[in-house]
């Protein structure tokens, strides 16, 4: 854990809570999350060169602790199969958050490799009754809208995590419907298991908010993070 708190150490001392989407995917890989191959660029020539190395098709997200919902302000693109399209989309993903948001910060731009599956979240939240809460549940853009999510407190056990996949209303669809094959519980439980290890061992963390997870037959995907540290003692 000492890199993580490393990191944590650095956001702080810069007066930040919230860790950039970088810094949160550096620490699940390295704390052995699976996480999406991922490059880091603050120039298109940076960027192009990421791409270059991770291989098409991609996803350019900005990355920015001043836009949330980085769908909502063209902050997300997905599919991009060139070079060409890369620097066209890079453009005009500047345009439109200089139109919607101007005076937010930019740290830079990430590229992420494609990914396909069922959209999932796991989440955490630090409750100042209970403790830490570990939250599973349909993930994606429709997290707000259908609430399709189910709670426990940390730590978990087996059964569990076993329980919360069982217990959403989307179950079924991980058990594939309409000729879909069934996605790999078995990684779903583990990942669920090391989220609730992973919070129980960093109470510096706040909140986390991985999503969306994407879930296959050939098992998960960590695509998007977040970390939100607690204000220093």
């Amino acid at each position: 854990m000492s890199e993580a708190k490393k990191i944590f150490d650095s956001a702080l001392q810069q007066k930040r809570k919230v860790l950039t989407v970088q810094e949160a995917k550096t620490i699940l890989k390295i704390e052995g999350f699976p996480v999406n191959p991922t490059g880091y660029g603050q120039s298109l020539e940076e960027i192009i060169a990421e791409a270059e190395k991770i291989g098409f098709p991609l996803v350019l997200k900005v990355s920015s602790e001043d836009i949330i919902h980085k769908s909502d302000v063209g902050g997300v693109v997905t599919g991009i199969r060139t070079v060409e399209e890369l620097q066209e989309q890079y453009n005009t993903m500047q345009e439109k958050i200089a139109k919607f948001l101007p005076d937010a910060h930019i740290e830079g731009y990430l590229i992420e490799k494609m990914e396909s599956g069922i959209e999932l979240l796991i989440g955490s939240t630090q409750d100042p009754m209970f403790g830490p809460i570990l939250a599973f549940g349909l993930g994606g853009i429709y997290v707000e809208v259908l609430k399709d999510v189910v709670f426990r407190l940390i730590p978990i056990e087996r059964e569990d995590a076993t329980e919360m996949i069982s217990e959403i209303k989307a179950t079924k669809i991980l058990d594939g419907i309409r000729g879909q094959p069934a996605v790999d519980k078995k990684a779903l439980i583990e990942l669920l298991l090391k989220t609730s290890d992973f919070i129980n061992d960093l109470p510096q963390i706040e909140e986390l908010d991985l999503n969306p997870i994407f879930a296959t037959e050939k098992g998960v995907t960590i695509v998007d993070a977040r970390i939100i540290l607690n204000d220093p003692e």
